[in-house]
């Protein structure tokens, strides 16, 4: 109920723009900074141009292959909400809770709010995300998270802050996009739909289940699990990590105990990539950000004290959606294997006599970026374009067409890096 009054506050202070097309003077209720730009093109294939994006935010996301729209004019604001965090310092800013807004001049009445992947920055769901709902006509809202970087764990008082953070500033900068979106063409958001992959896809969950009244759906595309009392990161990790040398080195025993701890048979050709890059990274900052008095090598999460398990309670995750929700996930996720996740929300979901509201596509072959299809692609399969499919899905759900029913989708023939049937 505050979040409405909040809310009612600033379209009452927010007027429209003069401009019905092309520039006008819009304001992003609550920035302590913005920055509008007038552009010819929103999508990436103009902000690249321009400078308006920052390609490392989003680089290995989307297979090369992936659909490139362009031609979509309009504004784009850049800025930041009030914060005492430093870590991002896109712009020369040196500012965390930086955020985008993108309203193209040709709008269809929708906007589309996300939280970055990963600890990456604002602009990291720009190809994966911001231009197929560009080219569509929505409205795009994305946030920095309120803090970025390997280091996001130093953000915050206490364990379970920094990311607790993220669900605030996911819910704050959809308030005041929608009344930004107001502000620029008159009215409210017709629809408001949450939308992001990995940590974005669990922002997605959160949104869903803990403020259902300020969107109308969401597309979680390998949404990160967290739970107190497991399966999360700390309970799937930290074997594989003490496995994998003896794996490496031919022990069979090895290779059982990295698939007891939830990877799936068959995605072995990534191990080594993902031990190198990511299950190390990982485990190690958020272990700093839940237990930072852990201090010795092979980390058990059942056996840490009390306190470990109250930060990690904070920001769980319970199921109880509010809205109808697509969830897309990999079989060959190896990061964030689909046993030990999606498959377990579901299950969630449906304890909580909330079935109904979500359908559920694993995509076989899928992994956890679509990058590394490009590497493999006799043996991946990308999800942006089941992404994009699932998006129209949800919205012909929204008005009274129902999505296919909730499948394992099989690998097709034809070009995966631009095509996905959900049916």
């Amino acid at each position: 109920m505050r979040l409405i009054l909040v809310l009612a506050m600033m379209l009452a202070l927010a007027t429209p723009a003069q401009a019905a097309s092309g520039c006008a003077n819009v304001r992003v209720p609550g920035a302590a900074k913005q920055q509008l730009s007038c552009l010819d093109d929103l999508t990436t294939t103009g902000t690249l141009t321009t400078g308006h994006t920052v390609q490392a935010d989003w680089a290995g996301l989307t297979s090369a292959g992936f659909p490139s729209p362009k031609g979509v004019p309009g504004i784009q604001i850049d800025g930041y909400f009030p914060d005492a965090s430093t870590a991002n310092t896109t712009h020369g800013w040196n500012h965390d809770a930086q955020f985008v807004l993108r309203l193209p001049d040709r709008w269809n009445g929708g906007l589309v709010v996300s939280g970055s992947p990963g600890v990456r920055r604002q602009y990291a769901n720009d190809r994966a995300i911001g231009d197929q709902v560009l080219a569509a006509g929505y409205a795009f809202a994305a946030t920095d998270k309120g803090n970025t970087g390997a280091d996001f764990h130093t953000d915050g008082r206490r364990p379970g802050d920094a990311l607790a953070e993220w669900n605030s500033r996911v819910t704050q900068l959809t308030i005041a996009a929608k009344a930004a979106v107001a502000h620029r063409y008159g009215r409210l958001p017709s629809r408001t739909l949450a939308a992001g992959m990995s940590n974005g896809g669990y922002l997605v969950r959160w949104q869903l289940e803990n403020r259902p009244w300020l969107y109308d759906g969401g597309i979680d595309w390998e949404g990160t699990l967290w739970h107190e009392d497991g399966p999360n990161l700390f309970t799937f990790l930290p074997p594989a990590i003490k496995a994998y040398p003896a794996y490496a080195a031919g022990s069979a025993q090895a290779h059982r105990q990295i698939l007891d701890a939830g990877f799936a048979p068959g995605s072995e050709f990534l191990w080594q990539y993902h031990n190198d890059v990511y299950w190390g990274l990982t485990q190690r900052i958020y272990q700093a950000e839940f237990d930072p008095s852990f201090t010795g090598t092979d980390y058990d999460y059942a056996t840490r004290p009390p306190s470990v398990h109250r930060a990690v309670e904070r920001i769980s995750l319970t199921g109880r959606i509010g809205k109808p929700l697509i969830t897309l996930h990999g079989t060959l996720d190896t990061l964030l294997p689909i046993t030990r996740d999606s498959d377990v929300y579901r299950r969630m979901i449906a304890e909580q006599g909330r079935a109904g509201l979500q359908r559920y596509y694993r995509i076989v072959d899928g992994n956890h970026v679509d990058g590394l299809y490009d590497a493999h692609p006799d043996k991946l399969r990308p999800i942006g374009p089941c992404f994009r499919t699932a998006f129209t899905a949800l919205e012909g759900w929204l008005d009274g067409v129902r999505p296919p029913a909730s499948a394992t989708i099989p690998r097709a023939s034809g070009d995966l890096a631009t095509t996905c049937a959900l049916s």
